[in-house]
């Protein structure tokens, strides 16, 4: 990676990546990354998913190829995977909250599910080789809040607009990996990831607890918190960006795992209520200051838990999580620092420095990515 080159990740210098969705907050990081690695980047998006962003912070534009593109467009998208000739595609774009689900659905539903199938088209119609890793979501799975992590095998469904539209999603991948891409040696190779609950630095979307908490502090503001009691599975952004990392580089050595999916979380011991997060961003801001609105009426449904089993990527990938729950709030926290509080700061010399040192963190963990062996 630039100063640090990891032997697997090997498989993407030189190469040309297309990244959907690399102006949110997952691609903008992927982007960097992939940057670091030596690759030539290629994003798409429609737009960037807010103001200000980690792609605008860091001002990303002026080290990758940036096209702007609705996913729905089928037949831009088809153009501009012919023009760009992928020799892997991290497909991220969507709609990605659930709140915002219940407002659009049916946008919510053709941006993540038909946007999907419009970028596999794409890509069946490619006379070449290729490697999708093709990004959906813990809320895939139909969860009914038990305690036991959901597996990769495990019923997919979802409750709200959001939920279903990443279960539909995942039914669109797996008819075009078994109707045009189910012989060994096909031109595409298929992986399928769902992350859990996802945090770090460069994250404004709306409705998101630490950018909430992050910009009404920044301001001396109180936050309101609807859910304080919620548990979730929380993990630093560059946990699931190295699982697909991961699953790229296997895909393009091996078809043994083409077509399986894989889940990328915390280990279970990382479940922590929404109060629990807030208690441990106090460490690093001062002055915080935020309201329990959990009893006001006319909360939507959001899932109170929600864990993954990752035994199948540690067993396939050699794949875990390599951060603890308590420095994974402290680089949040960190990033959002450097923002808010240092003008001159290069966000994008602060993001490669948190990669570095997310990197080191995964050496020490022994896990197999970050071997140079």
């Amino acid at each position: 990676m630039g100063r640090t080159m990891i032997q697997l990740f090997d498989n993407f210098k030189g190469k040309t990546i297309l990244v959907t969705g690399h102006t949110g907050f997952k691609g903008s990081w992927l982007s960097i990354w992939l940057t670091q690695l030596g690759a030539k980047v290629v994003g798409v998006s429609d737009s960037e998913v807010s103001k200000p962003s980690n792609f605008s912070a860091s001002v990303i534009s002026t080290v990758i190829e940036d096209h702007r593109l609705d996913i729905r467009d089928a037949n831009a998208i088809k153009a501009l995977v012919e023009k760009v000739q992928p020799d892997f595609v991290f497909h991220l774009a969507a709609q990605a909250l659930v709140r915002p689900s219940y407002e659009n659905p049916i946008e919510t539903m053709t941006i993540n599910a038909i946007g999907t199938a419009n970028v596999l088209d794409a890509l069946r119609a490619l006379n070449k080789k290729v490697v999708a890793v093709m990004i959906t979501s813990d809320k895939a799975y139909d969860n009914v809040e038990w305690v036991w992590g959901y597996r990769e095998s495990d019923r997919l469904g979802g409750k709200d607009p959001y939920s279903a539209s990443k279960g539909m999603a995942e039914l669109v991948i797996r008819s075009y990996v078994e109707s045009f891409f189910n012989d060994p040696e096909s031109n595409v190779r298929v992986g399928i990831t769902r992350a859990g609950n996802v945090i770090g630095g460069g994250d404004w979307a709306v409705d998101r607890i630490v950018p909430d908490c992050m910009e009404a502090w920044a301001s001396g503001k109180t936050v309101d918190i609807r859910s304080p009691h919620a548990t979730r599975p929380w993990q630093h952004v560059l946990e699931p960006l190295s699982g697909y990392l991961v699953l790229a580089a296997d895909l393009a050595q091996s078809s043994k795992n083409h077509g399986e999916a894989y889940n990328f979380g915390p280990s279970a011991d990382q479940n922590y209520p929404v109060s629990k997060l807030i208690d441990e961003m106090s460490k690093y801001w001062d002055q915080i200051r935020w309201n329990d609105i959990s009893n006001n009426k006319g909360h939507v449904h959001e899932a109170g838990l929600l864990k993954l089993n990752c035994d199948k990527s540690l067993f396939d990938l050699q794949w875990h999580s390599a951060l603890q729950f308590e420095e994974t709030v402290k680089m949040t926290v960190e990033w959002y620092k450097a923002y808010y509080q240092n003008q001159e700061q290069s966000m994008y010399d602060f993001t490669i420095d948190q990669i570095e040192a997310y990197t080191k963190a995964a050496k020490l963990n022994n896990i197999g990515w970050a071997s140079n062996d």
